[in-house]
């Protein structure tokens, strides 16, 4: 789908199916239907239609028959919209992406747990000190009496070794 003309027709035959399923079709079995993504064949002869309805897997299959029925009305109202000789055939598609997107937030919710959980256990049993990097500065005594006696000490410490 390279091609701007090919681009420019799905783009308006997502508008024209948008505008067909919020007007014009009056099926109870619809749900709450958003057209999410159109995509074209380079030759114009196929149209696949990805569409999200938000409810449960019941409303999806009621939906889904529901675009089958009236595949024909939202073709005839294409093929007036875009005034093309030959008008592409539509084939509907439940898109996958907000099961993907629910999973994955599930995944990242499931992460984000386990990474609060271990710095939990990081705090709780941490080896060592708490800050083996710092240490209190030790007071010096400024007192001339100790260094006195530390001298008598040491020289007593030399003369003993030499009476030995």
């Amino acid at each position: 789908m390279s091609n701007p003309r090919v681009r420019k027709i799905a783009d308006r035959i997502q508008v024209v199916v948008a505008e067909m399923l919020e007007r014009r079709i009056k099926d109870p079995r619809l749900g709450f239907v958003t057209v999410t993504d159109v995509r074209v064949t380079g030759d114009s002869q196929q149209a696949s239609i990805f569409y999200t309805v938000l409810g449960t897997e019941e409303e999806l299959a009621s939906t889904a028959a529901a675009l089958e029925s009236a595949k024909g009305v939202i073709r005839s109202e294409v093929a007036k919209q875009l005034g093309m000789r030959i008008v592409p055939s539509l084939t509907f598609i439940p898109d996958a992406l907000p099961e993907s997107a629910r999973a994955l937030d599930e995944v990242l919710a499931r992460a984000k747990q386990q990474d609060e959980e271990v710095a939990a256990r990081r705090v709780e049993a941490y080896a060592g000190e708490p800050d083996p990097y710092k240490k209190p500065r030790e007071v010096v005594d400024e007192d001339d009496e100790d260094d006195e006696d530390d001298e008598d000490d040491l020289d007593e410490l030399d003369t003993r070794d030499l009476d030995d």
